[in-house]
């Protein structure tokens, strides 16, 4: 797994052990030689991973809406550059490129990217897992509402099959192939 898809919160308001693990995340994707796949904002966990990634080495492909460029709100850390029209485009992008997405802490829009390329595997469309990584039990909550789904028989597909849950760093690398 070659490139690495990173969705994650923009916001600059986050714990530091969220920010340390998404710049431990970037260094191990530079040194590794592998590409960072993600949404293009100069802010938040997004461009810690990104600058790191670039700090160790790696190449970064951002996905970048075209808001974010008219709001001067894109890292400077990008070396390919994708301009999309939306978030539906933007998301697309994301999954298409990576060979895997691994979830960060975020809101709103990481829950939508995540939803949107896990939906997309149960439906057949790509065989690509999600990893969550449960940084300081971050997405607690959110693992017991979808062992909630599963165990009520509304998924189509066990969710072992689209997404993984890790506690480390190691975990990732484990999934991901050191």
């Amino acid at each position: 797994m070659e490139r690495i898809g990173v969705f994650c919160a923009s916001s600059e308001r986050m714990a530091p052990q969220y920010y340390e693990a998404a710049e431990a995340l970037g260094r191990w994707i530079g040194e590794s030689g592998k590409t960072l796949v993600y949404g293009g904002a100069n802010c938040g966990l997004m461009e810690s991973v990104a600058r790191s990634v670039k700090k160790a080495g790696g190449q970064v492909f951002g996905v970048v809406p075209r808001k974010l460029v008219s709001e001067g709100r894109v890292s400077d850390y990008i070396d390919i550059t994708f301009h999309c029209n939306d978030l539906s485009d933007r998301k697309q992008w994301l999954i298409d490129e990576s060979d895997i997405m691994i979830v960060l802490p975020g809101s709103v829009g990481t829950f939508d990217e995540a939803f949107c390329a896990m939906a997309s595997n149960t439906f057949g469309m790509h065989g690509k897992k999600v990893v969550f990584w449960n940084i300081d039990g971050f997405y607690d909550l959110l693992f017991s509402f979808l062992d909630t789904l599963e165990g009520r028989g509304v998924l189509n597909k066990p969710l072992s099959s689209i997404m993984e849950k890790v506690e480390t760093l190691d975990e990732i690398k484990d999934i991901c192939g050191k």
